[in-house]
């Protein structure tokens, strides 16, 4: 069963958190603290976002402190991550789930922050938003249609329905005909494909399967997506959405496999619809997606598409 957090109003408090990698100065944190501010939130921004070990956004403990700091807060109506790059499985197991399960906040980020999006609707049964972050996204500008898409998937009780395409962008593509009717599920195949095998591994049963990546040449691709196949996640899965694929071409002169014919080779035969070409992910204009809430994809009709049944907030 779902839990669904408060929707965001205009005014509300969102926590600046940083669970995975670092910024580069102070000055950016300011920067993506006033790009939420403009949007017409309060914002509070936490310790990890201005610290540092390494390339992580601090330690361990302290980027797991603010994480649970800002779901025990009642003060706190949302909570929004800086940027990703590496760092959240590492502390996926510092997480207090039973506490975060008894105060749900809308959860929003993707990228990296995909393990934690596995991991909140495993063990709290947390619906959360795979969408722009700050740091990320949101600077210099952000555009008006990922905008749009954000703002939508955290301040509506109503669903989304059909997903719309970009202006001036290219439709999605049916690779495999077919329907199917799940809980959205996925991510960023490299975070899935690192949590394999591990307490937080994706549940994909029943579910429609979203996937994007980015600077992953196809060979990766193909081995993830290989991964994914012989651990039963792809034959679980009730349907299969390809997101963005940023940067993710055959260095030239190489022999190799296209990204065209990884998916082809991987995914084509299982029985089941796939659409690929979602604007999500790694892209300038980019949809927000509430994961945890059912999706019905659609591969046979004349305008291939993923709709989103139900909201991801009360």
């Amino acid at each position: 069963m779902t839990v669904k957090p408060k929707a965001l109003a205009l005014g509300d408090t969102i926590a600046l958190v940083a669970p995975s990698g670092r910024v580069a100065s102070p000055e950016r944190v300011d920067q993506a603290a006033a790009a939420l501010d403009e949007l017409g939130f309060a914002v509070r921004v936490y310790p990890s976002c201005r610290s540092g070990y390494g390339y992580l956004s601090g330690t361990d403990e302290e980027r797991a402190l603010d994480l649970n700091a800002a779901f025990a807060d009642g003060s706190i109506d949302g909570i929004v991550c800086l940027k990703g790059g590496y760092g959240t499985p590492r502390i996926l197991d510092r997480l207090d789930y039973p506490m975060i399960a008894r105060h749900p906040k809308l959860f929003v980020g993707y990228s990296d922050i995909t393990a934690i999006h596995i991991a909140l609707r495993n063990r709290c049964g947390l619906a959360t938003v795979h969408g722009p972050m700050p740091s990320s996204d949101m600077l210099p500008s952000f555009d008006p249609f990922s905008r749009e898409a954000w703002l939508a998937a955290l301040t509506r009780t109503d669903a989304l329905g059909a997903l719309p395409c970009p202006p001036g962008a290219a439709p999605p593509l049916a690779l495999v005909g077919g329907r199917a009717k799940g809980e959205l599920a996925g991510g960023n195949l490299s975070l899935i494909a690192a949590t394999m095998g591990t307490p937080f591994q994706i549940e994909a049963k029943g579910r429609v399967l979203f996937l994007e990546d980015i600077d992953e040449a196809p060979y990766r691709i193909d081995r993830m997506l290989t991964q994914l196949r012989l651990s039963g996640v792809l034959d679980a899965c009730a349907g299969i959405v390809l997101g963005n694929w940023n940067n993710c071409e055959a260095a030239p002169g190489k022999p190799g496999l296209s990204l065209a014919e990884v998916f082809r080779d991987t995914l084509c035969d299982l029985g089941k619809p796939v659409l690929a070409g979602l604007a999500a992910g790694h892209c300038h204009a980019t949809l927000s997606l509430p994961l945890g809430c059912l999706a019905e994809l659609d591969t046979e009709s004349g305008a291939p598409g993923l709709a989103i049944l139900e909201a991801a907030a009360r």
